[in-house]
């Protein structure tokens, strides 16, 4: 796909990335990285794609570069993923409360927390 995508770590592969099938056709973006960390093991990618999250897991993808993810799935099976199960996953939104009204100085002022989930 990209003649400048070198090999990475799983650790390193960021949000957004493209997911490619087997035949090179992009069927979604890195969401996030599962893994192990106590064991330092890689679990599997949760993808963002036109039909909502879906997982592909370790054994599933071939190669992680800097610029794609390619897959050893055939497109077919790449539209069959099933949605992530398991723990639900929170993320901080760093820019909230970042604005000048009162609501957003007393925000910063008290250290409110609001975490939103991902799905």
């Amino acid at each position: 796909m990209s003649e400048d995508a070198e090999p990475i770590a799983y650790s390193a592969l960021d949000q957004g990335v493209p997911l490619l099938a087997q035949s090179g056709k992009q069927f979604g973006t890195v969401e996030h990285v599962l893994q192990i960390p106590e064991e330092d093991l890689f679990d599997g990618i949760v993808v963002a794609t036109s039909a909502g999250l879906r997982f592909v897991d370790r054994d599933q993808i071939g190669e992680i570069t800097t610029a794609y993810v390619r897959c050893t799935l055939s497109d077919e099976q790449a539209a069959a993923l099933p949605a992530p199960s398991g723990n639900d996953t929170f993320t901080a939104d760093a820019l909230q409360d970042s604005g000048t009204s009162l609501h957003d100085r007393f925000g910063r002022m008290f250290g409110r927390e609001r975490w939103t989930q991902k799905h």
